[in-house]
């Protein structure tokens, strides 16, 4: 999917810096805030990420242009994993720090040479992905950095997931995900999305929320990747930050489009709009359907979740393959998250709750059909038994 974008650029370009370096961190939301507002004095301000940043660098790992190549055949084409507006992404396998040990399995994304906006993603992917910790966001092992006449060359390097992103599974035609390992990746990406907003000093909003974005490993855990669009959120009496609206089609919160405000809230409405394509198995727009089904969300509205039609709007690729009831659940749970109403919308902690309750009743459900099913044969079994008499 195209991405839409209307950055101004920045006047103040930094300087050139040289490849072993560490990069200079801007303070990317406070360019982008309107005037601050005055707090009180009394509480302490949260230190930004530039300055938690400071404190974990040293766990980056900075790579030579030539220990990248090496680690990518040059950057072979056969080793090609993904390609995007960004760049392109390699898989490689790069030697322990130490010399010792296995060559570790990584990707590397490699950024396209021109474009000031490109260099500030990836200061965003470093500043953001630098310090944050947890299971559900993937982990940044280090970067390169190289300015010479040929060019700027900026890379990154991250750990390798094994099976692709949840995109790739989703929309794919010759297989598909069964619906307990749905809910599981999205019960993983809500927890992602929760510790940003609420497990650092400082509130982390993702904006970049979608299918394509929620990586997998070889256990099918998901993975938060792609920091580049990510701000710090509103401090003090703000309510939001004011940016230029960046984004992907049909994901986008219609507040911020309509406004440019961007909050912890925005990302709350992406994850409604991920949901809806987990129940469906389709994009959110999908061109080559009729007209009254190319937009996700205008298509599923005909389809109330609290109404026995509701089966009609889920993926035919799971059979049945599922409880109605709890599919009904997290429709309605995507309905709350895309409340117009910005204010009313869950929190994303709520959101983890609702989904672990949800992965219970569907595992109480189909415990339940197994119980009748096994109870089911054995009367069969008994009758047999009685006529053989």
């Amino acid at each position: 999917m195209k991405c839409f974008s209307m950055f101004s650029k920045d006047k103040s370009e930094s300087k050139k810096r040289e490849s072993r370096s560490a990069p200079e961190l801007r303070k990317h939301s406070k360019s982008d805030d309107s005037a601050p507002s005055p707090t009180t004095r009394s509480m302490p301000s949260p230190r930004s990420i530039s300055e938690l940043y400071k404190e974990r660098e040293h766990n980056l790992r900075v790579f030579s242009l030539e220990e990248l190549k090496e680690a990518t055949n040059g950057f072979n084409r056969m080793l090609k994993i993904g390609e995007g507006g960004f760049g392109s992404v390699y898989k490689g396998t790069i030697r322990p720090l130490n010399g010792r040990g296995d060559p570790i399995l990584v990707a590397v994304k490699r950024l396209n040479r021109h474009g000031l906006q490109g260099h500030k993603e990836w200061l965003a992917e470093i500043q953001f992905l630098g310090i944050v910790s947890h299971p559900n966001l993937v982990k940044l092992l280090g970067y390169c950095s190289v300015d010479s006449e040929r060019g700027i060359q900026r890379l990154l390097v991250y750990e390798f997931m094994a099976n692709r992103s949840l995109e790739d599974h989703l929309f794919n035609t010759t297989s598909t995900l069964p619906w307990r390992t749905r809910l599981e990746i999205m019960l993983g990406a809500a927890q992602g999305l929760a510790y940003l907003h609420d497990g650092l000093e400082v509130k982390v909003i993702y904006r970049d929320f979608k299918s394509s974005n929620v990586l997998l490993n070889e256990s099918f855990r998901p993975k938060l990747s792609d920091f580049g669009l990510a701000r710090e959120g509103p401090t003090g009496d703000r309510t939001h930050v004011s940016t230029a609206v960046v984004g992907t089609y049909g994901y986008a919160a219609p507040e911020y489009v309509e406004t440019g405000h961007l909050t912890i809230q925005s990302d709350i409405w992406t994850f409604g709009v991920v949901l809806y394509e987990i129940l469906t198995g389709r994009r959110t727009v999908e061109r080559n359907r009729p007209t009254s089904e190319q937009k996700l969300l205008d298509w599923v509205k005909q389809f109330p979740a609290d109404s026995n039609r509701f089966g009609m709007i889920m993926d035919p690729r799971l059979r049945g393959n599922y409880p109605l009831s709890v599919a009904q659940k997290v429709g309605k749970l995507a309905n709350s998250c895309l409340n117009k109403n910005a204010k009313e919308r869950p929190t994303m902690s709520q959101v983890v709750e609702s989904l672990k309750q949800v992965i219970q009743e569907s595992e109480g459900a189909s415990s339940s059909v197994h119980k009748s099913a096994g109870t089911s044969s054995t009367r069969k079994g008994g009758a047999g038994g009685r006529r053989s008499n």
